[in-house]
């Protein structure tokens, strides 16, 4: 005989009561399978909508403000290289004081720094990407044990 024909005899020699407990186990097997399968995953997707949906807006919100960034400084008049130099060095005279130190090299200008706090680089990194157009090639730098920056930082000065 063969498995199927094997099976129905199996089924026809079970008593009724037997025969509703393996169907009552058969439903429960496809309830599981069909919360497994389909509702299980999508409640699970349904409850972190909320969430997901809450850090892509704040990644939005981000992109938006990078992009408006990006827009002020495309709109902002050219400027030759001695300007963009000039606000440089007066930039790094005011947020990093004498921590810092420049040397010039073409458009490349090297910043060593001494024992500069973390929230003066940072500030100072965004006064001269915005004010000089200057951007950061190369950084070397490591946190000294009382937390400040040390290292060479090498900037590319807009072309002229």
């Amino acid at each position: 005989m063969n498995g199927a024909s094997d099976l129905k005899a199996r089924w026809e020699s079970l008593a009724p009561r037997e025969k509703a407990w393996v169907a009552g186990a058969l439903a429960l097997l496809a309830v599981l399978l069909v919360w497994l399968i389909a509702v299980g995953p999508a409640l699970a997707t349904l409850r972190g909508a909320e969430a997901r949906h809450r850090a892509l807006d704040a990644q939005l919100q981000q992109m938006r403000s990078l992009q408006a960034q990006a827009q002020a400084l495309q709109a902002q008049p050219k400027q030759s290289r001695e300007e963009a130099l000039r606000m440089l060095e007066l930039s790094i005279r005011e947020r990093l004081g004498a921590s810092a130190k420049s040397a010039v090299a073409g458009e490349r200008v090297t910043v060593t720094l001494t024992g500069t706090a973390p929230l003066a680089l940072a500030q100072w990194l965004t006064q001269a990407r915005v004010n000089a157009r200057a951007l950061p090639s190369e950084a070397r730098l490591q946190r000294n044990p009382g937390g400040l920056w040390e290292g060479t930082l090498v900037l590319t000065l807009p072309p002229r």
